[in-house]
């Protein structure tokens, strides 16, 4: 990674929720684009490598950090400790998925954006749609990646997920040390990292400590994220131009997930992509970007504001 394709960290306010967020560049003049990301982790796991064609791509791209992970405030503890617990329990002890949609809002307003495209990927997908719904207005168009439909809760996720990954990556236990961060970023990268590509043990442990990201190890952040209940409209009522994106090899969300969200919000567009799993590899960064571009265009015709 280098940071410095990145602008200095900004910090967006949500009530005494402090979150971090920067934008790729010298990029400054295309259409805003927020990356929002999954579960527990920075902001900078997204690959620069795709931010930049993205950014090649007419796009001014931002990302940010959710409440409970990279920079942004951490809550305190909870009961939950297991995000599984945390999913199936319906357990949404520290804050609602409305507060972590409105978390996007309060980012797009520090980046001075009024409206923006958005791309979310795994938890993150879900947050982009329920923006979507939450803030209509502010949504350009919408693109989820490997996510469940974003009104699915409880036992009712169980349709869309693998339940043996799902066993898995809550038996994985990694001490509150350096090299304990590190050992859980490589495991989570080599989970989710795309059958069809070969997975470099080297380079990928050298990310993980790079990015030294605790998230990838702290379960009850991850609780508070994944346990966050959503109580408002269905999916069904999104209004803006939406692509779906999933992996056909997806090690933990199946693609009926993708396949669900696409025939119920109108005239979503569905895309899997052959050999990708719960990542976004290399190989498929300009093929993303290209359909993220398409959409934008698609939806010229519509009136925004900003």
């Amino acid at each position: 990674m280098d940071r410095r394709q990145w602008t200095p960290t900004r910090w967006a306010h949500n009530g005494d929720v402090r979150l971090a967020c920067d934008t790729w560049a010298g990029a400054d003049g295309g259409e805003p684009l927020l990356l929002v990301m999954g579960m527990g982790v920075s902001r900078r796991w997204w690959p620069d490598g795709l931010c930049r064609i993205l950014a090649d791509h007419g796009f001014s791209v931002a990302r940010y950090d959710h409440r409970d992970a990279g920079e942004s405030t951490h809550l305190p503890p909870t009961r939950t400790r297991l995000p599984a617990t945390a999913l199936l329990g319906r357990r949404g002890e520290a804050y609602t998925a409305e507060d972590m949609a409105d978390d996007a809002a309060a980012v797009l307003d520090e980046l001075g954006w009024e409206t923006a495209h958005l791309l979310g990927v795994s938890l993150g997908g879900a947050v982009a749609q329920r923006v979507a719904i939450r803030h209509p207005d502010r949504v350009r168009t919408l693109t989820s990646m490997s996510a469940v439909p974003a009104d699915a809760a409880g036992l009712g996720v169980l349709r869309y997920i693998r339940v043996p990954a799902v066993a898995r990556l809550s038996r994985m236990r990694y001490p509150d040390t350096e090299e304990g961060t590190v050992r859980a970023g490589l495991a989570i990268a080599r989970f989710c990292a795309s059958p069809a590509q070969p997975f470099d043990e080297r380079e990928e442990r050298a990310k993980a400590e790079r990015l030294a990201d605790s998230g990838t190890r702290d379960t009850r952040a991850q609780s508070r994220q994944i346990g966050a209940q959503w109580h408002g409209p269905a999916i069904s009522t999104i209004t803006a131009p939406t692509l779906v994106l999933h992996g056909r090899d997806d090690p933990l969300i199946r693609p009926n997930a993708a396949a669900a969200i696409a025939s119920r919000v109108p005239d979503a567009r569905l895309v899997l992509l052959p050999g990708v799993g719960h990542d976004i590899p290399a190989p498929v960064w300009r093929t993303v970007a290209a359909e993220v571009r398409a959409l934008a265009d698609g939806s010229s015709d519509r009136p925004h504001r900003g």
